[in-house]
């Protein structure tokens, strides 16, 4: 059984710490109170043997052992099923990083199972600990730490996300070739934020709604009430970052048109040029070709000017191209 933490709780504190599954569902029948198991990452006969021990719904189940579920909260009679997506950001390489954190929370018994490598939950476990008034409040009092803690999380990697964007925002007007990539890669980190956060409003709501008929206490409301203005901040801040990068990718497209028109214009000016010139020698040498063939009837061949009317055809014509070419801009 892959338990890392497995204990009961009575008015709030641990008095026992049972090896296994079986001696905590008796340590829960001998001294009453609330059994806390946390699993990492059990396997399909590991989570049948909890479900049969506490009455899990085998739909439940086959989701905990499947993972890769989107947030959700789910009732089974008198047993709630949530989903959450823990995230951290990791500055090594700037990218975000989600993990899955499932809670089983049932009348005496809350079960919790990783997906993958967090500190979240025995962080949570022992400030608990440190509160026996507030975990004697039963299992509600963890599921609604453990959302707490997950949502907290959430700050560092906004402001992460935040630190991409404006380096973003730099790249774009130095010319970085490598921007827009690094636009689609932050605007997938900002999309998948976004489904972890989305639909914890109506988790939430799912929650209160069972105030009154589960005799929620008055504290574990407050709490749960801050941790709701918490995700609202969270799911505007995450919406202005997609509208930002969204609107990065439009410019990033319109500076790459930009400056490949300005690339083609000066192309374009220097193919003029080099036009140019090469009409203005052309000219010339069609002159001189002409008379380079020496056939022995050709005008002005014994004529004392001719040659250098020749010479002075040439210049003429090169510069009146040349003054031609000047006033259209092309030289």
């Amino acid at each position: 059984m892959t338990i890392v933490d497995n204990a009961v709780y009575v008015d709030g504190k641990r008095v026992a710490q049972p090896e296994g599954l079986l001696q905590t569902v008796e340590c829960l029948a001998e001294h009453g109170g609330m059994a806390w198991i946390g699993l990492y990452r059990p396997d399909e006969v590991e989570m049948m043997a909890v479900a049969a021990e506490f009455g899990l719904h085998s739909l439940a189940v086959e989701d905990a052992v499947s993972a890769h579920q989107r947030p959700k909260l789910e009732r089974y009679d008198r047993t709630l099923f949530t989903v959450l997506r823990p995230a951290r950001y990791i500055d090594a390489t700037e990218t975000v990083e989600f993990g899955e954190l499932h809670v089983f929370t049932g009348p005496n018994f809350v079960v919790t199972i990783r997906h993958a490598e967090t500190a979240g939950v025995a962080s949570v476990r022992r400030r608990l600990e440190e509160r026996p008034e507030l975990l004697a409040c039963g299992p509600e009092a963890v599921l609604y730490a453990l959302l707490d803690r997950v949502v907290d999380d959430y700050a560092p990697v906004v402001a992460g996300l935040e630190n991409d964007i404006d380096e973003i925002e730099d790249q774009l007007f130095n010319g970085d070739s490598g921007v827009s990539r690094r636009i689609y890669e932050l605007a997938r980190e900002v999309i998948q934020f976004q489904r972890a956060i989305h639909p914890l409003p109506e988790m939430i709501q799912g929650l209160k709604n069972g105030f009154e008929k589960y005799g929620v206490d008055i504290e574990l409301q407050r709490n749960l009430r801050d941790v709701e203005d918490h995700i609202a901040q969270l799911i505007s801040r995450a919406n202005a970052f997609r509208d930002i990068l969204q609107n990065a990718l439009t410019l990033d497209g319109t500076l790459t048109a930009n400056r490949q028109n300005e690339a083609s214009a000066e192309q374009n000016e220097q193919v003029k040029k080099i036009s140019s010139w090469a009409a203005i020698f052309f000219a010339p040498s069609i002159i001189a070709g002409i008379y380079g063939m020496n056939f022995e009837h050709m005008p002005e061949l014994e004529w004392l000017y001719g040659y250098p009317m020749a010479i002075g055809l040439m210049i003429g014509l090169a510069a009146i191209m040349f003054a031609i070419f000047k006033k259209k801009g092309w030289m």
